[in-house]
């Protein structure tokens, strides 16, 4: 069987072009892109994803990866799989983010702890509600609808030279900046409450001043606080799934032009 170098190359890349933006994405991913999970599996499971979407695709351009064309479309694919996964990850860290602003009304902003997803020092706090809204994450089949983002992210954005534009990444701007609001917003009820507890304690260092208020603050707001936790914690789930639905729906929107 005689093989010409045009035929291996079209072969190759029906392939590379796909696995190229799937690797990128799993690298970044929530819960495919952790800390904790061997390289080798990563590649694995980007191998595996880009032989069954693949052929579902239509014939990719005929350009070779190692010339200057090639190269542009190599690093449109990467760029395209990181954004993906960029912002699919914001959902888990607006909820970190959320955990450090409580961490720091509770005292507790000194009590660091890694992170396994992203294998970074975080409150105590945003380790449990990063690790909560992962559970919570996986339970409302988030894997499943961000690989069919994925699927369809190649027939909004089609593999070609022309791909995301710096309109875009002005728009991911601007989403993080919604998804910063929206962590607050998980906070808030925590924050407030612990607010005026410091502001109790103040009352009453004032009334009695003998009182040694530093002695008995810290762990009556280290209870409080982890009470309201408790009290705020059915919330997260209808907080998590908005969340990922306006990810969804602005990555779909992105894509699409």
């Amino acid at each position: 069987m005689n093989l010409t170098m045009a035929e291996i190359m079209g072969w190759v890349g029906s392939y590379l072009w796909v696995l190229l933006r799937v690797s990128a994405l799993i690298s970044v991913a929530p819960l495919f892109g952790a800390q904790g999970i061997p390289r080798r599996w990563q590649v694995l499971a980007a191998l595996v994803i880009s032989l069954v979407i693949a052929p579902t695709l239509p014939p990719p351009p005929a350009v070779d990866p190692l010339s200057i064309a090639g190269v542009l479309l190599v690093a449109q694919q990467l760029l395209i799989g990181l954004t993906m996964g960029f912002v699919l990850g914001m959902v888990l860290a607006s909820f970190i983010q959320a955990g450090e602003a409580m961490s720091q009304g509770m005292g507790l902003g000194f009590a660091q702890t890694i992170d396994p997803q992203n294998g970074v020092s975080v409150p105590l706090v945003s380790q449990l509600l990063s690790i909560v809204a992962m559970l919570l994450f996986i339970s409302m089949d988030g894997p499943g609808l961000m690989l069919k983002l994925l699927a369809d992210s190649f027939t909004w954005l089609p593999i070609a030279p022309v791909g995301l534009t710096a309109e875009d990444f002005w728009r991911i701007v601007g989403f993080a900046q919604a998804m910063f609001v929206n962590a607050i917003l998980v906070a808030l009820p925590v924050i407030i409450s612990l607010l005026m507890v410091n502001l109790a304690m103040g009352v009453i260092t004032r009334a009695a001043p003998q009182l040694n208020i530093f002695s008995i603050g810290f762990p009556v707001t280290l209870l409080i606080g982890l009470f309201l936790i408790w009290v705020s914690s059915p919330t997260w789930v209808p907080d998590l799934e908005r969340f990922l639905h306006q990810t969804l729906f602005f990555l779909a929107q992105l894509l699409r032009h």
